[in-house]
């Protein structure tokens, strides 16, 4: 292993580069303590490395900055996480209820009732009994990105799945859905 810098976008980022002789392909890996690696072939020479990183740019210096704002290290302990998420569960619980009120609008649909979790692996549900359930970490988002989550979730009150109707009620308010679900998708939550 092999400590390595290179700067992207006016930034120094600092990487770990390890030689796989089994490797076909270089892998590049970030992980929630920050730590960047990177895995390639033996014999592949620094230049390719370089532009490899070069070309994946975007979804790098996003995770980075991701792990980095939202603390989610494993260094973090259950304490300093539950005061985390009872910090911003206030937050977030203004910023959803505000805007489900006004895309509901458009959709007027029913629910249950709205709650703020601590969820691991997802930004938001929605239950076959009509209650929205978001990630306190949608205040950390864009106000795009946080629209769409609210929407999603709003959308499933009408269409309990991902089929052509129900992507194409979420099309009515978040016409540019598609870009954001892949920002998403690179921020490591998913939605469902």
């Amino acid at each position: 292993m092999i400590q390595k810098s290179i700067k992207i976008r006016e930034k120094n980022i600092d990487y770990t580069l390890k030689v796989n002789k089994r490797s076909k392909n270089i892998r590049l890996t970030v992980h929630p303590d920050g730590r960047c690696v990177v895995t390639a072939p033996r014999y592949i020479p620094q230049f390719i490395i370089n532009s490899f990183l070069i070309n994946k740019s975007e979804w790098l210096i996003s995770k980075i900055e991701y792990y980095l704002n939202l603390k989610t290290g494993p260094c973090k302990s259950k304490k300093e996480k539950k005061e985390e998420y009872l910090k911003y569960k206030e937050n977030a619980t203004l910023l959803v209820k505000e805007r489900i009120e006004y895309f509901n609008t458009f959709y007027n649909y029913k629910w249950n009732r709205i709650v703020i979790r601590n969820q691991k692996t997802r930004w938001g549900s929605c239950s076959k009994r009509g209650n929205l359930n978001f990630n306190y970490k949608i205040v950390f988002l864009s106000k795009r990105a946080a629209d769409y989550i609210v929407v999603h979730e709003l959308c499933h009150l009408r269409e309990f799945n991902h089929s052509h109707n129900f992507w194409s009620l979420v099309s009515q308010t978040i016409p540019d859905y598609l870009e954001i679900r892949k920002e998403l998708k690179n921020k490591g939550l998913e939605l469902s």
